[in-house]
């Protein structure tokens, strides 16, 4: 890996943290939906997306991939309009190798499978990246994945961002297996534990499983051990269930300071370099908000759109009620 990208990963990790606060602030001021913060697992995510090739390899995310889907050409105004409900937010790179987002725990994840099977089947190259949670590894939706991604030895690769939290309930209540990893062998692919703020770990493990999913050996589990520097969402208050101690220990695991003192130390980062990353943050954070903020905003109606190819008579009878008391008013 060169100099070069080296750079380009810690800014892009640097505009994570800096999207947070951002986003955060929109959503206290309700121009945006519940909101998903990342700070703390800037490293799982940037590290495994730069293994990707853009032109062959899909990234399917879960909920708090945001910088893994700006690196695969999503822009940052429309994952704004995304967060916010905007139906602009649902539109992706054209000819782009990006899902969508998905809430729904775990949903995807056959979808992930199902996407790396056709590849395999077409003779296409690429594999597929799925994102998700320790929490969502414990959804039926990750076991049918993999049971199936092990069989047909699709080359998909599952990225566990496990950062010991499903909301408010801890990794040992969740499960009684010592890991994420440890249940790879079951479904006939290899589980690899790796600390997960450490970014050029991440983008060794996902190489070598991309490796392994383009020469034909089948998928691979990683579980990258992550922290969580602050709520689960805007939704989330978690002082009310995390230690004030372990919120302290936890700080001093960031990946962004550990990636950085790394970058000082071997000559690739200084003050210089810091401050002219900082103003393209500012750049890309300003320009995508004046992007967002200029959007129209949609029509409420539009709600009713999209829901079912046919609308079935109750809907169409929502949409008339809905629209007479918008008038009346």
């Amino acid at each position: 890996m060169d100099d070069a990208t080296l750079v380009e990963m810690l800014r892009l990790m640097l505009l994570g943290r800096r999207i947070d606060q951002k986003a955060i602030s929109l959503q206290r001021r309700g121009k945006l939906g519940t909101y998903a913060p990342l700070s703390g697992q800037e490293a799982a995510s940037v590290g495994s997306v730069f293994a990707l090739d853009r032109e062959s390899d899909w990234v399917v995310p879960q909920y708090r991939e945001q910088l893994a889907m700006l690196h695969h050409g999503l822009p940052l105004s429309t994952y704004l309009l995304q967060r916010m409900g905007h139906p602009q937010g649902s539109e992706l790179p054209k000819d782009g190798t990006l899902y969508p987002q998905q809430v729904a725990l775990g949903a995807h994840l056959p979808q992930a499978v199902g996407l790396a099977w056709g590849l395999r089947l077409q003779g296409r190259p690429g594999v597929v990246l799925a994102y998700f949670g320790d929490g969502a590894s414990s959804e039926g939706d990750f076991h049918e994945a993999c049971n199936l991604a092990g069989v047909r030895k699709a080359p998909v690769i599952f990225c566990c961002q496990n950062n010991g939290w499903a909301i408010s309930v801890p990794w040992h209540l969740q499960s009684g297996s010592p890991s994420v990893a440890a249940r790879g062998a079951g479904y006939g692919m290899p589980g690899v534990r790796v600390d997960g703020n450490d970014v050029l770990a991440m983008y060794a493990s996902t190489s070598e499983a991309r490796r392994r999913g383009l020469g034909g050996d089948g998928p691979t589990l990683i579980e990258a051990v992550t922290t969580r520097l602050g709520a689960h969402t805007t939704a989330d208050d978690p002082t009310r269930y995390v230690p004030a101690d372990q919120v302290e220990q936890e700080k001093a695991r960031d990946p962004i300071t550990r990636f950085r003192t790394w970058m000082t130390a071997t000559g690739r980062w200084d003050d210089d370099a810091h401050a002219q990353a900082d103003r393209w943050c500012d750049e890309q954070i300003e320009r995508a908000v004046a992007e967002f903020d200029s959007t129209p905003r949609p029509d409420p109606v539009t709600l009713f759109d999209n829901v079912y190819a046919d609308e079935p008579v109750r809907l169409l009878r929502q949409r008339a009620a809905f629209v007479a008391d918008r008038e009346s008013r």
